[in-house]
C-alpha cells in the first residue's frame, strides 16, 4: 500500500529491523502483566525527529550527517512505553511549506495536508495505529482532518522537543495521530509531562464558537458543515455559545507570520549559508522573508503575542472549549500545496492544546473535522471531553 501512498521514508532492511525490535521488547517484558501501555504498538515518527539507527533527512536533499543528532526525548518515551518505531514518515521539507510525495489515502489525487503528511496518511491508511508529528501552525490538525483521523497537539512545551529539528521554536509542538480519541489516549499519557489521569467527566463542557473574521476564513461548504456540527452538539445536550473574538484577526495573522519567518530564517542560517542551492523554492522563500524582518519588528510581534494570549484567556472565561472547523475545507486536489493552516493559527499562536475528530464527509466524499481547543494546561480535560464530542459525529 505504501507504494501508492508514500507515507514512509524509504528504509532498506526495515522488515529485519522491526523483527529485531519486536524480539527485543518481548525479551525486555516477558510477563504480560508487566508490559507498558504501548507494548508492541508500531509508531511512525515524522522525519524531523531523530531516532537512533535511522537517518534524519527532514524531507530535504541536505546530507543526513549534517542534520544528525541524538535521539529525541519523545522517542525515548515511546520506547520506554513499549512502542516499536515503524519508520520515519514523510514531512514537508523542514516542516515548512514544500510538500513531500505523500498522497491522501481517502483519494490519492488529493493532498494529505502537511507538514506531518506521512504521519497522518499512514494512520489513515491503516498501516500503523499511531504516529508522531509536529505542529508549528497547522501541521497536525489540518492533515488529520484531511485524512479523516484524530490528532492531539498538547499545550506548547508539554512534550519536550529536544532532538527535533526546529521550524520556529516559539511555536513548535509535538503531538500524536490515531484513528480515534481512544487510540490517542495511551500515547498522550505516556508522552506529556506530568500527565494527570482524570475520572470520566461529570458534566458536558460549554462550547464556544469564535465568531468574527477568523471563522469566515473557512470555505462556504466548511462553514455550512460546521453549522450542522454545532446543531448536532446542541441536540446532544452541549451548551454552545457564540463568542465574538479576534476582530483584529489579520493583525494576529501578521504577528504570527513575523515571528514564524524570523525564527525559520535563524534556524536555517548556517545550513542555508552552505547548502542554500539544495533548498526547495518554497523553503528558500520563507527563509528570505525571515531575513528581511528586523529584530525590532520581531520584538514588537512578541509583545503583541502576549497581549493576544491575554485577550484570548479573557474571551474563554465563559466557556470550556472552542470548537471550529479543523481546516478551511476538505483536502485540496493535487500535491502542489498542503493547504491552508489558518483555522489552527490563533490556537497555535497562543500555545493552546487542540484536538481534531473526524466529522463526516464533504460533498466530494473527503473527510471533514471538528477542532476542539482548551485553555493552556487543560490538556487532560480536553482529552476527557473529546470522547463525548467525537461520539456526536458520524464516523465516515
Amino acid at each position: 500500500m505504501d507504494r501508492d501512498i508514500q507515507a514512509f521514508v524509504s528504509e532498506p532492511g526495515r522488515a529485519e529491523r522491526l523483527a529485531a525490535e519486536t524480539k527485543a521488547i518481548a525479551a525486555r517484558w516477558p510477563v504480560p502483566a508487566d508490559r507498558p501501555p504501548l507494548y508492541g504498538v508500531q509508531v511512525g515518527i515524522k522525519d524531523i525527529i531523530h531516532v537512533d539507527g535511522l537517518p534524519t533527512r527532514a524531507g530535504s536533499s541536505l546530507p543526513p550527517d549534517v542534520l544528525a543528532g541524538p535521539q529525541a526525548a519523545v522517542v525515548d518515551r515511546l520506547r520506554a512505553a513499549g512502542a516499536v518505531v515503524a519508520g520515519k514518515t514523510v514531512t514537508a521539507e523542514f516542516a515548512v511549506l514544500a510538500p513531500g510525495p505523500t498522497r491522501n489515502p481517502r483519494n490519492p489525487e488529493h493532498t494529505p495536508g502537511g507538514s506531518s503528511s506521512g504521519s497522518a496518511a499512514a494512520v489513515a491508511a491503516g498501516m500503523i495505529p499511531l504516529a508522531v508529528g509536529t505542529q508549528t501552525v497547522g501541521s497536525m490538525i489540518r492533515p488529520a482532518a484531511y485524512c479523516g483521523v484524530a490528532a492531539f497537539k498538547p499545550t506548547y512545551g508539554r512534550i519536550p522537543v529536544d532532538g527535533v529539528i526546529a521550524n520556529a521554536p516559539s511555536f513548535d509542538t509535538l503531538g500524536v495521530f490515531a484513528a480515534d480519541v481512544a487510540g490517542l489516549a495511551p500515547a498522550v499519557a505516556a508522552l506529556c509531562d506530568t500527565w494527570r489521569p482524570l475520572r470520566p467527566p461529570t458534566r458536558l463542557p460549554v462550547l464556544g464558537i469564535p465568531e468574527g473574521p477568523y471563522l469566515r476564513c473557512a470555505e462556504p461548504e466548511a462553514l455550512a458543515a460546521f453549522a450542522v456540527h454545532a446543531d448536532r452538539l446542541r441536540a446532544a445536550g452541549y451548551p454552545v455559545l457564540p463568542v465574538p473574538v479576534m476582530a483584529d484577526f489579520e493583525r494576529i495573522r501578521a504577528q504570527l507570520f513575523t515571528m514564524n519567518r524570523y525564527e525559520v530564517a535563524r534556524t536555517h542560517a548556517e545550513w542555508f549559508a552552505e547548502y542554500g542551492d539544495r533548498y526547495r523554492p518554497e523553503t528558500a522563500r520563507a527563509i528570505a522573508e525571515g531575513r528581511s524582518i528586523s529584530d525590532l519588528e520581531y520584538a514588537r510581534a512578541q509583545r503583541e503575542r502576549v497581549a493576544f494570549r491575554d485577550r484570548l484567556d479573557e474571551a474563554m472565561s465563559s466557556i470550556d472549549l472552542w470548537i471550529t472547523p479543523s481546516a478551511t475545507g476538505p483536502a485540496l486536489r493535487g500535491l502542489a500545496t498542503t493547504g491552508s493552516s489558518v483555522m489552527c493559527l490563533p490556537w497555535s499562536n497562543a500555545g493552546l492544546p487542540s484536538l481534531t475528530v473526524p466529522a463526516g464527509l464533504a460533498a466530494n466524499g473527503l473527510p471533514l473535522g471538528v477542532q476542539c481547543v482548551a485553555a493552556a494546561g487543560r490538556d487532560e480535560e480536553l482529552m476527557a471531553w473529546a470522547t463525548g464530542v467525537e461520539a456526536v459525529f458520524p464516523t465516515r
